[in-house]
């Protein structure tokens, strides 16, 4: 539904520059909607913020996302990229696998789940040789599958160390499952913050861990990629195929927002308060519907306590071409 401008809660106040930049890195691989505005874009990256949003107030048109039953209101997460150590070799205290995508992946679906991988000889068969690294923790293993990417600080096998990035690199397409409620499931109170608790509950109740991570059927394959110094200022690279911005780049529904749509989110609970211009660039495979959004924290330990508080109500507009 259409609405006026002044109907954007805080659009005034936002600091658009910090938003400008995640759209012009959506501006690398537009979609057919946006396209024509990228040249504005650029041009504008260093205008005042004055000037940007006097150029949005011209060129684009607020509308409030509902549901198809109407419903303004939706849910806000939050995401981010966790940094690892790892080791290039499995070695005694480093035996938790991450693996790239097998080479039947794409003939057969769904792939094996979490428990048949860890168990069928047939998954394990199809497995060997394309393991990328090893963590020391599977609680760890399971934050890096459910976030779809992270850094890794790893250990060579001549010593040395290095950071890189591992990207999303497919899923086994098993539905995803989430072991927070399966805890609350088997009665247990305290399961924040996320993952500190769990690694907790994991210590006092080790023989437990298998079915804890098997209540999660699906699983992440990685690529690895060179961290050079101008890709660590940058967020791994979303479902549009540009860098995320940290708190400037959600991840959306595309069946309702298109990816590369600037939308103005409005979001107050007791992990952040938003009001602010940000660009669809991800999705993931919770995030389904119209008033749905994953807010991208940043990367490394303190983004991921961001990004377990988040939880709380949502609501969007998008900002579409006149």
């Amino acid at each position: 539904m259409a609405v006026r401008w002044a109907d954007l809660p805080g659009f005034e106040e936002d600091t658009l520059f910090e938003a400008w930049n995640a759209w012009i890195k959506s501006c690398e691989r537009p979609g057919p909607v946006f396209a024509p505005l990228c040249r504005d874009v650029r041009r504008l990256s260093i205008a005042s913020g004055e000037e940007q949003r006097a150029w949005m107030l011209q060129r684009l048109q607020p509308y409030r996302v509902e549901t198809r039953q109407g419903a303004a209101e939706g849910l806000l997460t939050s995401y981010y990229e966790p940094v690892l150590t790892a080791s290039r070799q499995q070695v005694q205290g480093y035996e938790v696998p991450l693996y790239r995508a097998p080479a039947d992946l794409g003939r057969r679906k769904p792939w094996f789940s979490r428990q048949d991988i860890d168990t069928l000889p047939e998954a394990r068969a199809a497995l060997a040789g394309r393991e990328i690294a090893w963590l020391a923790d599977p609680i760890d293993a399971l934050v890096l599958h459910i976030q779809g990417s992270g850094r890794l600080n790893i250990s060579e096998a001549d010593g040395s160390r290095r950071t890189v990035r591992l990207a999303f690199g497919g899923t086994n397409d098993q539905p995803y499952r989430s072991v927070n409620q399966w805890l609350l499931d088997q009665g247990v109170s305290k399961i924040s913050p996320w993952p500190e608790a769990t690694k907790d509950w994991v210590q006092q109740n080790p023989e437990r861990v298998q079915p804890l991570l098997w209540s999660n059927p699906r699983y992440v394959f990685f690529r690895e990629e060179a961290l050079s110094e101008f890709d660590a200022a940058f967020g791994p690279k979303g479902a549009q195929g540009v860098a995320l911005t940290p708190g400037r780049s959600i991840a959306v529904d595309p069946r309702s927002i298109p990816y590369g749509t600037p939308v103005w989110l409005a979001s107050n609970g007791g992990a952040a308060n938003l009001q602010k211009l940000v660009i669809a660039q991800d999705t993931g495979s919770a995030i389904v519907g119209a008033v749905r959004a994953d807010y991208f924290a940043g990367t490394g330990a303190d983004a991921g306590l961001l990004a377990a508080r988040v939880n709380q109500p949502l609501r969007l507009w998008v900002l579409w071409p006149k």
